[in-house]
């Protein structure tokens, strides 16, 4: 069958600490290397993925063109408004054209539903750039900066502080396969997606709710947060005011553990969702976020294409 990368619920606690893992080697094999620089074993010369934008894009477009070079292999980038998409061609037709084009699939949209429906009509490898219900190559990166700087995240405790958004629903998607606590603080009418929650709670994932940003703080090994207005969100000044009082600021991290880490997936804005005083200090780990969504993908490729 067809390896595609849509959500983190669908694959297997094995499966996804073999990425994990293949990142983490991979990485650590080039320390020091120009960036451009192919891998020893180059698993992907000959391959080529295509990149579709239906959203605005710096951190995933860079990261996956990366780590496309850094495996070998070749990409090819175009915004909806390039393709014959933006003027109507379904994207079940799109899914099976450039499946006899390129070897696989990355596509950044504004709706999961157009992810899935492009999967379910490719036969070479669709993964999920961002969609409004999910961010799981983002999450992997996350995962892979934690156990960098922590150790192993199994048995550890996160804070999401705001918007339960799709960020915010793919770490609900990973809790149960690396087996790490999450709390989430949202205030009333921002709470993540409940089919996420009891999905994960079938799973044995230990993940709870509260309104509380203090209370999800308190004690965490890692406190993560994310932009309050989102790209295509029209109600701005109504979710600045309802979610002001979840910015993560210094007082509210100083209830976490000393060694608790800041997450932001970017991009952020200070004064926000954050102070300059969390994401820009010594507990701040958002350019090791950055950095580290090349070698996440580089896994996901592999493992999509079989190369893993």
């Amino acid at each position: 069958m067809t390896r595609h990368f849509l959500d983190l619920w669908r694959l297997d606690a094995a499966t996804l600490q073999a990425i994990l893992n293949e990142a983490r080697r991979r990485k650590d094999a080039r320390l020091g290397w120009p960036k451009g620089k192919p891998d020893v074993d180059a698993p992907l010369a000959g391959r080529t993925l295509a990149m579709i934008f239906q959203k605005n894009s710096t951190r995933t477009r860079f990261s996956f063109d990366a780590a496309m070079r850094q495996l070998g292999g070749a990409s090819t980038i175009a915004t909806a408004s390039d393709m014959q998409l933006g003027r109507g061609e379904t994207i079940e037709d799109t899914a099976r054209v450039l499946s006899r084009m390129v070897d696989a699939v990355m596509i950044r949209a504004n709706r999961h539903e157009d992810v899935e429906a492009f999967a379910a009509a490719s036969s070479a490898p669709v993964i999920n750039g961002l969609t409004d219900k999910s961010h799981p190559c983002q999450i992997m990166a996350d995962i892979l900066t934690y156990e960098e700087r922590r150790g192993s995240i199994a048995g550890r405790t996160l804070a999401w502080v705001g918007d339960g958004n799709n960020v915010c629903s793919s770490f609900i998607h990973a809790a149960a396969p690396f087996g790490f606590e999450l709390v989430i603080a949202c205030p009333e009418g921002f709470h993540p997606n409940p089919a996420d929650l009891a999905r994960a709670k079938a799973a044995g994932a230990s993940v709870r709710v509260t309104g509380d940003p203090r209370q999800a703080a308190r004690d965490a090994d890692a406190v993560i947060t994310d932009t309050w207005v989102s790209m295509g969100d029209t109600n701005a000044e109504a979710r600045l005011e309802a979610l002001g009082p979840y910015q993560v600021d210094a007082a509210l991290m100083a209830l976490a553990k000393p060694e608790a880490l800041f997450f932001h997936d970017l991009p952020a804005h200070r004064g926000e969702e954050v102070t300059a005083e969390v994401i820009d200090g010594p507990q701040s780990v958002i350019w090791d976020e950055a950095e580290n969504r090349i070698h996440a993908q580089k896994a996901v490729l592999a493992w999509c294409l079989e190369a893993l």
